[in-house]
This record gives C-alpha cells, structure tokens and sequence, in this order.
C-alpha cells in the first residue's frame, strides 16, 4: 500500500520543490562498515556474507521512513516497504538485474533471494526480473576496495530511487571492514536521513 504525502505540511516542502528541478537531484558519500561481527555470523551459520549483509541493509533502509519515499508525476508517495533490486554477476562475467521481495525474517528471505539469484544466473538477459516500484538499486564491487562512486545515468528518465553499492572487504588487524557508497535524491532526504541509515545499518551489523 501506498499514501500521498501531504506537501503543505512537510517541513521539507521547500527543499523538495528546491532540488526536484535539478538536472542531477542526487548526493552521495562513501563510508567503511564494521563488518567483523557481521562476517563472523554469516560464516557461522553457513549463510552467504552477501545476503546477510544485503537483507541488514533493508533492514535499515525500511527503519527511515525517507528510503521508502519515491517522487510520482510530481508527487512524493510513501510505500509501506522498500524492497531490493540487486545486479547478480555470471560466471562469464556479465550481470543481471533482479528482484527481491524484503521480509523482515531472514529465512524467508533467503528462500526468495537464492531462487531470483538461480534465475539471473541461468538467464542471459540484462532485465531477467520485473521490478516494483519501491527499490533500492543494488550492486556489489567485491573486488574493489573504493573511496568513492558515480553511477552511469539517464536524466530524461525518471528516477527517485537509492543507490547503494558494496566493496571489497579487508581485513586489518583482526577487524573486517567493507566500503558502502549510498546515493540519494536530494529532494526526498538530507545528510541527517543519511547519517540515520548508516548509524542503523552499522547497529544490525554488529547484531551477533
């Protein structure tokens, strides 16, 4: 389900008619991660590193209310969830984009997540999932231990949605530390709601 948010009330009416008439509306930082606790877990259990730390970072994401906003012909709706939209890399080297649904429960989660990571794997389509309309973009650079993102976009086409991307992770001296960069539309949320993310984010990954 979906609700209109009321601009003539929403303290950031002005910031949103403000940067809605920029050509490149989104901001973006890079930060480290704590991942030590968060590896250690993953690899206890026998689960992938990637989906675990993937379904943290919806959790966080569904936590600030911001993440869940999208701009509609002029109009900020506010979705119930947000779900994933991660690319999927092949053995040959190419990618795919995929699908998944968020559930707060991991397993369940797991369940749908490995079935759309088979079905990218097995196709050799770019676009082998449909998507909804509240998703955060996805992707994973787990050879690259970088400082900073672009992403490759397309102004003339409407889009309101984040984007986040992993790194590489390394390790120093007993801690495990990994990369996330996160871009977002300035005309639904500021640093604050950024900084919100990434405080939450960081809590569920030290979630034993």
């Amino acid at each position: 389900m979906t609700q209109i948010l009321d601009l003539n009330t929403w303290s950031r009416k002005d910031h949103f008619h403000f940067f809605s008439q920029f050509e490149e509306p989104f901001f973006g930082v890079t930060v480290n991660v704590d991942c030590t606790i968060a590896y250690a877990t993953a690899k206890a259990k026998g689960i992938s590193f990637f989906l675990h730390y993937l379904h943290k970072s919806l959790q966080a994401a569904n936590y600030v209310p911001s993440f869940r906003y999208r701009i509609v012909e002029d109009q900020v709706w506010i979705y119930d969830q947000v779900n994933a939209s991660p690319t999927i890399g092949r053995a040959d080297g190419s990618f795919g984009f995929s699908y998944m649904d968020y559930h707060e429960d991991f397993s369940e989660f797991k369940v749908i997540a490995e079935k759309e990571m088979e079905t990218v794997r097995n196709s050799t389509s770019l676009f082998p999932a449909g998507s909804g309309d509240c998703v955060i973009h996805y992707s994973a650079l787990p050879w690259v231990d970088f400082t900073s993102m672009s992403h490759a976009r397309s102004f003339t086409f409407a889009d309101s949605n984040p984007k986040i991307s992993f790194g590489k992770l390394t390790e120093s001296e007993g801690k495990r530390t990994m990369p996330v960069s996160i871009h977002v539309h300035h005309a639904l949320m500021d640093g604050f709601h950024v900084g919100q993310f990434i405080e939450r984010f960081q809590e569920l990954l030290n979630e034993a």
